[in-house]
């Protein structure tokens, strides 16, 4: 069997492709493609990392067991972020454990409550809007969505506390996580230091509100409830350090899709005006009674679901999955070797004609693919996303409010709107500026 996988040129010595793959990841993978196909090779630096491209390839990688390829050893990045002993700082057999926990929260009838939490919040956010103005979305919605998912996760009283703080030490935490971690994530940088300065505060805040939920005896249905009344199999209790730690992992897993899916929708909805009479329509169908949003409701919005499910295609949040090949494995004729790393990017595969015709045309319509792996926002397999229903939630309810009650048009050239991977997450450049007006 071959073990020749095309090599992406560009490589320098004792550096391999870490300088172009950090500063521009994106162009990186996607050139890294056009130039060899769908399995291709490149040097991070000293780890070897294998390319693939397409849904045969998610569906082998997502299906091959953690023993084969290990998603805990190509994201020990995420150790100080979450802290050990959670998720990919745990054994195997916690970690499942803890991702019930996790579930937990995600049952229907805590959907239901942050719902409603969601809409209170977008109601007192655009409570101070003028008739008109101009926002960047991008900065908006990573301040919004970080109230929604704190208020949602902690409770009302941290919610309204902490948010700003909480909000400058989750910046800090995000900013932590660079392309580089992957090859070096105990890399010494400014970045790593608040990092970490910012996840020991984040434990004293959580444990305070912890230890003060517990001594007035109140009881909340969000999911710092779900993580205080929790135990491991053998009966024991999570403790403060975990409580934290299954906060912060579930932040990660919502908040920035969230952020940025709202974004970029919003974005796709004002460069497409064709659709907006449709748009309207059906979202002030939800509020015609004048209740409160409903799950249900969120549920039947298609064509809000097309623009949502078509930014998720073309704007992917995560484009970097990875999996440590612990034991060789194969893949459509190629032999890759154990101590390397596999990735798969959904921007490059996202874009692929024979799965989505004119894949660069933005098409809230698109049907889905007929492909079960071709369409991975949210990854796929057992570690696929636990923050996916929660993060569609909050882009549903936040859009349904604003485009009730505003209209909004492009204040920037259509094609000023570019991507930005700073981090491994994909955002909207700055600035990112909307026109909005109150409807009539």
């Amino acid at each position: 069997m071959s073990t020749g996988i095309p090599f992406v040129s560009g490589a320098k010595p004792g550096l391999g492709h870490v300088e172009e793959f950090n500063s521009t990841p994106l162009d990186f993978m996607h050139r890294a493609f056009e130039e060899c196909g769908e399995v291709s090779e490149f040097d991070l630096g000293g780890l070897r990392t294998v390319l693939l491209v397409g849904p045969d390839a998610h569906e082998a990688m997502f299906r091959t067991p953690d023993a084969q390829l290990s998603a805990a050893q190509a994201y020990q990045m995420m150790v100080p972020v979450f802290g050990e002993g959670i998720q990919y700082g745990a054994e195997p057999h916690i970690e499942r454990q803890q991702l019930k926990m996790q579930v937990q929260g995600l049952k229907h009838d805590r959907m239901l409550n942050y719902a409603q939490i969601i809409e209170q919040e977008v109601d007192e956010f655009i409570a101070a809007w003028e008739d008109s103005g101009v926002i960047d979305v991008y900065e908006q919605f990573t301040q919004l969505t970080l109230k929604t998912s704190t208020h949602c996760l902690l409770g009302k009283d941290l919610r309204f506390r902490l948010t700003d703080e909480f909000g400058e030490l989750y910046h800090d935490l995000e900013n932590g996580i660079a392309p580089s971690s992957l090859s070096n994530p105990e890399e010494d940088d400014e970045r790593f230091r608040r990092r970490d300065a910012a996840r020991q505060r984040l434990e004293e805040l959580i444990t305070e509100a912890v230890r003060d939920r517990r001594a007035r005896g109140v009881h909340e249905q969000d999911m710092l409830q779900v993580y205080m009344e929790s135990t491991y199999n053998d009966g024991r209790k999570l403790t403060e350090h975990e409580i934290t730690g299954m906060v912060i992992w579930f932040m990660f897993a919502g908040h920035h899709t969230s952020s940025n899916t709202t974004a970029w929708t919003l974005l796709e909805i004002s460069r497409h005006p064709e659709y907006l009479a449709e748009l309207r329509e059906e979202i002030d169908a939800l509020f015609a009674d004048d209740s409160a949003l409903s799950l249900k409701g969120l549920r039947d919005i298609p064509l809000l679901d097309g623009f949502i499910r078509e930014s998720l295609r073309v704007h992917p949040p995560l484009n970097t999955i990875t999996r440590r090949v612990m034991q060789d494995w194969q893949y459509k004729g190629y032999t890759i070797s154990a101590g390397k790393n596999v990735m798969v990017c959904p921007h490059v595969s996202h874009k692929l004609p024979e799965q989505f015709e004119n894949p660069e045309q933005f098409d809230p319509k698109r049907p889905p693919a007929s492909h079960l792996f071709a369409e991975i926002p949210f990854g796929g397999g057992h570690h696929k996303c636990i923050g996916n229903a929660f993060a569609i939630l909050q882009v549903k309810a936040i859009l349904s409010t604003l485009l009730h009650n505003y209209e909004f048009t492009l204040d920037q050239p259509a094609d000023s709107y570019l991507e930005s991977m700073p981090a491994l997450i994909l955002r909207p450049s700055e600035p990112c500026r909307l026109r909005y007006s109150r409807r009539s």
